[in-house]
């Protein structure tokens, strides 16, 4: 957050908004705490629900998506890092993400990184009807839980991760509200289990953005 709230004061005057969602189930008993800490002044929220996560099918934090002032999406989901805390682990470059949202903000429905509707289709093209049964898998998880019902719930997490097994949510989720040891696995071993961070964290979509070349020294 303190990252976002740096690009916020930076951009806000040009007409740029961020809307944060923490994606916690037992809403602001656990997520209200960091919110308070980071004292952003742009808009948080905390679903509880996960209706955001399920609607704009983000598999993953951090996340981002792009919506123009006419409520339009520009940029469909995809990973968002504001700074390279997590480069090591990631092996993903925080400069090129940030560098295309600043030039929308500045050139609007102009920039290069604003999809075209062509390819907007294609990124949001008709889900997988196993993942819709997750999320209700999930959904029936997350309601047994809330119910004070966990010995029911967990085979609901389990199935909504066997639905849907590159959503990261459903696992960060779930073993926090009941432990890794319910699942016979560790959440570093589910990612060593697909191939590690590159499956984790996809390289955003962004052929236009080159690379600033260093200042080559003088002779």
């Amino acid at each position: 957050m303190p990252g976002w709230q740096a690009i916020y004061e930076k951009l806000k005057d040009k007409n740029f908004e961020i809307v944060s969602v923490a994606q916690d189930t037992n809403g602001v008993k656990d997520a209200g705490p960091w919110i308070t800490a980071a004292k952003p002044t742009y808009t948080a929220l905390i679903d509880e629900r996960h209706e955001v996560s399920k609607l704009y099918n983000m598999v993953n934090v951090p996340t981002g998506v792009w919506i123009d002032e006419r409520g339009k999406i520009v940029r469909p989901n995809e990973v968002a890092f504001v700074d390279d805390r997590f480069k090591t682990f990631s092996g993903l470059d925080s400069e090129p993400y940030l560098t295309a949202l600043k030039d929308w903000v500045d050139k609007g429905s102009k920039s290069v990184y604003a999809m075209s509707e062509e390819k907007l289709r294609d990124k949001l093209s008709a889900g997988n009807p196993d993942f819709a049964m997750a999320a209700a898998e999930f959904g029936l998880g997350q309601y047994l839980y809330k119910a004070g019902r966990l010995r029911e719930a967990i085979p609901h997490f389990k199935e909504a991760q066997r639905l849907n097994p590159k959503d990261w949510n459903y696992k960060r989720q779930a073993y926090a509200l009941s432990g890794e040891k319910d699942y016979g696995t560790t959440f570093r071993e589910e990612v060593e289990k697909i191939g590690g961070s590159k499956v984790y964290y996809p390289t955003p979509d962004l052929p236009a953005y080159k690379k600033p070349q260093q200042d080559q020294p003088k002779p």
